[in-house]
């Protein structure tokens, strides 16, 4: 989890700043909420500050991460490096402690990242409010008439691609957001999605980068 919220804290700028022509064609465009607001400033401020805030718990986080990986080695009956599912059954099967000591840890890890994965999902959540009204303003501008999903499309020219426009218009309307979590707050399910998306787009880029095959982003659910 640690490791996916590194990533996430990065999207900004691993889907980089350049964005396709901002036109549409015959009045049709297409759009991608995550990276409009993954690469909005208001985002990559909060997750800066988030990453600055919570760096002891991340700190944390890392010594047990690394604790955690010495103990799934302990788990790996024939020493091919990899861990199977019939090496863990076994493991639990003879009440092996590496299992007890890993998901002691994994509460543990849970615990430490929580905070900082509710302040991103607040910080998401303030954003997502704005974007509607972004996007009918990129809308109005352009005279667009319809306006997709990039799924929804077999082929389409770059030109059609407003996301950065819409993207733009929040870093006009939404410049910053805060991190600060009220007590008793909790994202809906439409943030919680739209937060696996970035995370998703965050490990896609960091595979990009290392030339390995990524799985593509799946639409957020929507309603709470």
């Amino acid at each position: 989890m640690k490791t996916i919220f590194k990533l996430a804290i990065g999207t900004a700028a691993a889907v980089g700043a350049a964005g396709a022509a901002q036109a549409q064609v015959a009045g049709i465009a297409t759009a991608n909420p995550t990276i409009a607001i993954a690469r909005s400033k208001a985002f990559t401020a909060a997750s800066q500050q988030i990453a600055t805030t919570y760096k002891p718990s991340m700190d944390q986080v890392d010594a047990k991460e690394k604790s955690r990986q010495g103990l799934i080695v302990q788990l790996d009956a024939n020493k091919d490096g990899q861990v199977s599912d019939d090496e863990v059954q076994k493991a639990q099967a003879a009440k092996a402690p590496a299992i007890a000591q890993i998901q002691t840890l994994d509460r543990e890890i849970n615990g430490l990242t929580e905070p900082a994965l509710k302040a991103q999902g607040f910080a998401i959540e303030a954003i997502t409010q704005k974007y509607n009204d972004a996007m009918n303003k990129v809308i109005a501008d352009r005279k667009i008439q319809i306006i997709l999903t990039p799924e929804s499309f077999i082929y389409a020219p770059d030109a059609v691609d407003v996301t950065p426009a819409i993207t733009a218009e929040l870093d006009r309307v939404l410049p910053s957001v805060s991190t600060a979590v009220p007590a008793g707050w909790n994202p809906t399910r439409q943030t919680v999605g739209l937060q696996q998306q970035i995370q998703q787009l965050a490990a896609r880029a960091a595979q990009a980068r290392a030339g390995a095959p990524a799985a593509p982003v799946k639409p957020a659910p929507k309603g709470r």
